[in-house]
């Protein structure tokens, strides 16, 4: 009884939206003022102990397993919750993190095959022809998410203002899109790293369709092992988010040790304005050992390193819409994901598409560029950002 009544007085306080909650008992309550823009169904009792040891676990374990149903936009819910100040999400008695990790170069290797690895035809499935899995750049309002995608390396080799024949090392390179761009459009000579085996062997493959043999090499190997000479360039997208809070520094400090004098670097990743933080169901299903880290941890952390800030730039909105459309994408192909995986696992993804969605919208996660070099700030790059946008 005092489980209920507690939980009741949870959802009466956790959303700016007219809400409808039916709970196990058949009876049915709204919240808010208007007609509900998403109704939720509780089908089992939901623990209030649960919910206080981790909230995020325990009512992203309930949607997976269907104890909890929602009718209407899980982004348009759980973006109200973000924007509550009364909500779960925002109370300090329901917020937990999780207990410090390991981030050893094992540890990160499976944490990293254990999400990337899940096979590439499944990401083929959802994601657009340049398999590229970090957030887009929108120039202009119809882009397609193909346009964007590949307007965000070309934004991000712009950056560099790249000289040709210069060599260019890509931390965490994905499917190789970046990179061998940087190789065949702008005559770089390339260096990507992995630990997915499959974005290895793909990238590989690539090279050698597209004859690029002698500008661009893969390896599938921990960023901190690397053994080359240093590089007139890095970039980094979408890495710094699995490396883990104790080991940004380590991070930041081999991005110092790789680069030339001089040398300039475009880091790319999902950090907080508010300050870092784990979450616990994120961490557990999606990508373990992940950590989003505060602007001014990183900021910290560049300059600690001997490097120095040439410019940052704030794509929060970019990423809400990319996530949208890989929500659409995947709700078009759930016929062909079912061949892969059962019901628990699309209703787990469905979840952390629409969540991250939620999380950007609402301004709880941000994610920068920030292009930073060895030495004084910019000092091999034009007086103004207009070369960053010209053709």
């Amino acid at each position: 009884m005092l489980d209920n009544m507690i939980f009741k007085q949870l959802m009466k306080h956790s959303f700016t939206i007219p809400v409808e909650v039916t709970y196990p008992n058949g009876k049915t309550e709204k919240y808010g003022n208007g007609a509900p823009q998403v109704k939720i169904k509780v089908n089992e009792k939901i623990p209030v102990k649960d919910l206080l040891r981790n909230a995020s676990i325990t009512l992203g374990e309930a949607y997976m397993d269907k104890k909890i149903e929602v009718s209407g936009s899980l982004q348009v819910l759980i973006n109200s919750a973000y924007e509550s100040a009364n909500s779960f999400l925002n109370n300090n008695k329901f917020k937990r993190f999780l207990p410090k990790q390991s981030h050893s170069e094992e540890s990160s290797k499976n944490d990293v095959q254990s999400h990337y690895d899940l096979g590439n035809d499944f990401y083929k499935l959802w994601l657009d022809k340049t398999m590229t899995y970090s957030c887009a750049y929108f120039e202009k309002p119809d882009d397609s998410l193909e346009e964007a995608q590949m307007n965000k390396v070309h934004h991000i080799l712009k950056k560099l203002d790249p000289k040709p024949g210069s060599s260019l090392l890509d931390i965490g390179c994905g499917w190789g899109t970046l990179m061998l761009t940087a190789a065949r459009e702008y005559n770089m000579n390339v260096v990507g790293i992995t630990l997915s085996e499959e974005q290895y062997n793909a990238v590989k493959q690539r090279i050698k369709d597209e004859g690029l043999e002698d500008q661009a090499e893969v390896l599938l190997e921990d960023y901190r092992e690397l053994d080359h000479l240093p590089f007139d360039y890095i970039t980094s997208v979408g890495m710094f988010e699995h490396v883990g809070e104790e080991n940004l520094g380590e991070y930041f400090n081999t991005i110092s040790r790789y680069l030339k004098s001089n040398g300039v670097a475009l880091i790319h990743g999902i950090t907080r304005q508010q300050g870092g933080v784990y979450n616990g169901w994120i961490n557990k299903y999606i990508f373990p050992g992940g950590y989003v880290p505060g602007l001014n941890e990183n900021l910290t952390h560049i300059i600690e390193s001997g490097m120095q800030v040439a410019d940052i730039e704030m794509l929060r909105r970019h990423y809400q819409r990319t996530l949208e459309m890989w929500t659409d994408n995947f709700h078009k192909v759930l016929p062909e994901v079912r061949k892969m995986h059962d019901e628990r696992f699309i209703r787990m993804w469905d979840l952390y598409l629409q969540a991250c969605a939620a999380s950007f919208e609402s301004g709880n996660i941000d994610v920068i560029q920030y292009l930073i070099s060895k030495g004084p700030s910019a000092r091999t790059l034009p007086m103004t950002r207009d070369y960053m946008y010209k053709d």
